[in-house]
Order: C-alpha cells, then sequence, then structure tokens
C-alpha cells in the first residue's frame, strides 16, 4: 500500500511537472510568433473611422513581405477620398501604418501577397508536405479586430481533417457554376477543431511544438447566419495549405 502512495505521488509530480513545461514551451511559441502578425486594413484619412481593420496577415520572406487571405484584400477602394489598403504594424496603441502594395494574388486558393517598406519578423514556414491528423496548431490573429482591436489573439486546435474545400450543396439549385468546377478538381485543405472569428482570415495556422506555419485560415463552417458565427460558433475552421503560399511566391521569385 505504502510502495503504491509512493508511486502515485511521483505520478502527480511528474504530471505537474509536464503539463507546467508545456504550458511554458507553448507561451515561448506564441511570443515569437506575435511580433509577425499585422493587421490588413483601410485607411480613409475622411472617414470615421480613418482606419479600418478587415483581417489579418503575417510576415513572410524578408520581413517586407505579408501573407493574408485574397478575399481581405479584394477591394473597391475610393480614389475620391484617398483610401489606402496598408497594414497595421503592432498591437494596441502601440502601433503603425504602412501603405500596402499587392504584388500577387490566387483567388482560386483565396491567398494574397502584400509589399510594404517597413521590415516586420518573418514567421518560418512548414516544407509543404501533408500534416497529420491529430497535430497540435495553434493560430495567432485579430478576431472581431473591428471591435476588440489590434490586439492579437491565440487559438489552439488540431488538424481534424484533410478534406476537400467543396462540397456538394443539399439544394441542387444552390451549385454555382465556380462550385462545379471545384467540385470536378477540388484541392485539399485542412480542417480544424478550433474557433475563429471573422477578422481572424490570413491568420496563419502553426504547430505548438515549433512555431512553423502549416496553413493560412481561411474560413469557419457557418451553421445558421453570418451574424451567428460570432455568437454560436461552429467549432470548425478551415485552412489553405502553406504549400499554395509557397507556389504563389515562387511564381513571383520570392523565395522562402
Amino acid at each position: 500500500m505504502e510502495v503504491t502512495k509512493v508511486f502515485l505521488k511521483y505520478v502527480i509530480i511528474y504530471m505537474f511537472f509536464s503539463m507546467t513545461c508545456h504550458a511554458h514551451d507553448i507561451s515561448q511559441v506564441v511570443s515569437k510568433i506575435k511580433p509577425s502578425i499585422v493587421g490588413i486594413g483601410i485607411y480613409d484619412p475622411i472617414g470615421r473611422p480613418s482606419n479600418q481593420l478587415r483581417g489579418t496577415g503575417f510576415a513572410i520572406a524578408d520581413g517586407t513581405i505579408i501573407a493574408t487571405n485574397y478575399h481581405v484584400v479584394d477591394l473597391d477602394l475610393d480614389p475620391d477620398s484617398k483610401q489606402q489598403l496598408v497594414v497595421f504594424i503592432g498591437s494596441g496603441k502601440n502601433n503603425s501604418v504602412s501603405p500596402a502594395e499587392i504584388i500577387a494574388t490566387d483567388p482560386a486558393h483565396d491567398l494574397a501577397l502584400l509589399k510594404i517598406k517597413t521590415r516586420v519578423p518573418p514567421l518560418e514556414l512548414k516544407m509543404p508536405r501533408k500534416v497529420e491528423d491529430g497535430t497540435d496548431v495553434a493560430f495567432t490573429g485579430f478576431p472581431i479586430g473591428a471591435v476588440l482591436g489590434l490586439y492579437p489573439a491565440t487559438h489552439r486546435g488540431v488538424i481534424a481533417a484533410y478534406t476537400p474545400v467543396a462540397t456538394p450543396s443539399i439544394n441542387a439549385s444552390k451549385i454555382s457554376i465556380a462550385m462545379m468546377k471545384r467540385l470536378k478538381e477540388p484541392y485539399f485543405v485542412y480542417q480544424l477543431d478550433a474557433t475563429a472569428f471573422p477578422g481572424n482570415s490570413g491568420s496563419p495556422v502553426y504547430e505548438l511544438n515549433n512555431g512553423r506555419v502549416v496553413a493560412i485560415i481561411n474560413k469557419v463552417f457557418v451553421q445558421q447566419t453570418k451574424e451567428a458565427a460570432i455568437t454560436n460558433p461552429s467549432g470548425i475552421t478551415y485552412a489553405i495549405p502553406v504549400r499554395y503560399l509557397k507556389m504563389l511566391a515562387k511564381s513571383k521569385g520570392i523565395s522562402l
């Protein structure tokens, strides 16, 4: 009986220190990631507010290249009001605004690359091979940034599946031409068991044990309405594999 008590005591101590060390490792990875996270939005000198946060991005390559989603930068800017596509660097009130130029887009995979003059610490991308289901990952970005502001938040989860980007609709009349084409030539994305919110689009998904980026947050599964994605999130998030980002960068002669 005494031996059993001593054994259990050491098991509990081991589990406590293992959990403490693991939490410490994760915090180190997250603190390394945060300086590379930027906001993507619009600067409107006569607008109210003048700065509008639309999504998230992160630095790659030499630190002046920003990766994000295509739908985040697919904008019709008003030339009369001198609106500009910009990148918000830093967090909270300690941030700067840098004008951004779109240098490459891949609408099919919902990716875009921006160029800025200010250097931001770049993130390391994982080699473009499939990440196994069950891998612990996290993503950092600006969920509901228009309300919560420029404060990067981190969410944890796991790779739940490697799945086609499109699935047939129950009602055939709702299948668009674009969806039909995608069903014939589907590409695969990661399904995450994690909750992302509006504003997380473009956030890097990275392995928790080393911080290497494996994918880019793309969308969430909406059960009811877009508003319900905030009040009643599904907990299912999709992310574009990093290999498509590498292909886009390579097409523009950008070395990663």
